[in-house]
């Protein structure tokens, strides 16, 4: 749901009703991860996606149905030789769907436009929502925020919200979406409750170093993957918005002192283009140390091979040097910026998903990997 929070809370603003299904989890080779969400209001406009096309149209007519009735479901759909061009996953996959109406009368209405509100500001927040369960926990939700405080709540038992708080924290605090089996009263013993938890974090950072026209195609392709992008370059004559006007931050400074001062996280990837010893070896030398997701070098191999050594010179190990991706990105036969800027975007990605690079033509690989797999036992429908 948090996916489209931009345009639900629009809705929200407008007062408009609507239902939103929102994909649980999913098995085998479904093409949409958990989290992700279809909602269609009430003049049958509908935003989103849970499955790229498979059962958009089972979905959009659960949520017309829930928009009347106002009941929360459950659905899964899967392959089947009868239904597999009617309503299945053609690509053999299973996936479970929570359709949810948020109607001006629902309880539950405030709660949700708090965190469709949050995450369409860039906030981080956690929305838990009961899956499964007694009817009358179905449909409610609470939303926890980064300091621990929350609103709403599941009115069944004080502890279970105070376990489904704690529990969404930790999910936020590592940017996860997932479901979690918990008791009907907060501990793991009693009825069992299945909670989906969805977590909104702030975009993750792509630092772009290196003020050049290579740059340039990756800021575009770097926004397109939905990073907070900063184009850093110590030559105020070619680091101007002008030049990258995509770019969310443009930082005239020497690299390694920008990167010294700067925010990085876990999901932060370097990209260092800057092609110059004088600012390449202060800088990996500083990033080689960070904990960040992705650093990648631009440079021939000749090049790669003399920075390896004035790398080493400035005391960088050989546990280090093996973290740089350098030369930086998959090999495509990229010639042009932009298409140096999708071989680099690839191997972020690769990176970012675990992929191998390899064509899937002839391969024995997953096509969909770090997905939450369906439970086993998880019922088909809930009415």
């Amino acid at each position: 749901m948090l996916d489209i929070a931009a345009q639900l809370n629009r809705w929200v603003e407008q007062g408009r009703d609507f239902a939103v299904a929102t994909v649980v989890a999913v098995g085998g080779s479904a093409p949409r991860r958990p989290g992700a969400a279809l909602a269609v209001d009430a003049d049958s406009t509908a935003i989103g996606s849970v499955s790229g096309g498979c059962v958009e149209g089972a979905v959009y007519d659960l949520c017309q149905q829930a928009l009347e009735d106002g009941e929360t479901v459950l659905e899964r759909f899967g392959y089947s030789d009868e239904d597999a061009f009617e309503v299945g996953l053609t690509c053999g996959g299973i996936i479970d769907i929570l359709v949810t109406p948020v109607r001006a009368a629902d309880p539950a209405r405030p709660v949700v436009a708090s965190a469709l509100a949050a995450a369409a500001r860039g906030e981080a927040a956690a929305v838990a929502r009961i899956v499964s369960g007694p009817a009358g926990l179905r449909g409610r939700a609470l939303v926890v925020r980064p300091d621990g405080s929350y609103e709403g709540g599941f009115g069944a038992h004080p502890e279970l919200d105070h376990t489904v708080v704690g529990e969404a924290a930790a999910f936020l605090d590592t940017g996860r979406t997932g479901t979690l089996e918990i008791g009907e009263q907060g501990s793991r013993c009693g009825a069992a409750l299945t909670v989906l938890v969805e977590s909104s974090v702030p975009p993750p950072r792509m630092i772009v170093f290196g003020a050049i026209d290579f740059a340039s195609a990756l800021v575009r392709i770097g926004k397109f993957l939905n990073y907070h992008v900063t184009l850093c370059d110590a030559r105020p004559v070619f680091a101007t918005r002008n030049r990258f006007p995509e770019a969310d931050e443009i930082v005239v400074e020497w690299p390694h002192k920008y990167l010294a001062r700067t925010s990085v996280d876990a999901r932060t990837v370097l990209c260092v283009l800057t092609h110059d010893a004088k600012f390449d070896v202060p800088l990996l030398q500083l990033a080689l140390r960070l904990p960040v997701a992705y650093i990648g070098a631009m440079g021939s191999r000749r090049t790669h091979l003399d920075r390896n050594e004035r790398l080493r010179e400035v005391g960088v190990t050989e546990l280090e040097l093996a973290r740089l991706r350098s030369p930086i990105g998959l090999d495509l036969g990229a010639r042009t910026p932009e298409e140096t800027a999708l071989s680099i975007a690839s191997e972020i990605v690769a990176n970012r998903r675990g992929g191998s690079g390899v064509s899937l033509t002839g391969a024995h690989t997953p096509i969909h990997r770090d997905v939450t797999s369906v439970s086993a036992g998880r019922i088909g429908s809930v009415a």
